[in-house]
């Protein structure tokens, strides 16, 4: 099937089915990460700050504090 036939046919689909679609596609990339290119700068960002975190420099906040707060200021 051609792009333009999968577009298509995703135009007639609801938009629940849509974001179905949209999860089944990220779970076979998930799947398949190892065939998604990573340019070298950005392994040694990854590799900096998790040497980061292992040796305590980072201010790690939790999920519930970081989400109330933003939902605070964007009321």
């Amino acid at each position: 099937m051609k792009q333009n036939e999968i577009v298509k046919e995703i135009t007639k689909l609801g938009l629940s089915e849509k974001l179905i679609l949209v999860e089944d596609i990220w779970d076979d990339i998930a799947r398949n990460n190892e065939q998604v290119p990573m340019p070298q700068w950005q392994k040694t960002e990854l590799g900096k700050r998790y040497q980061d975190y292992k040796n305590g420099k980072l201010n790690l906040y939790n999920w519930e504090d970081v989400h109330k707060k933003l939902r605070n200021k964007y009321k």
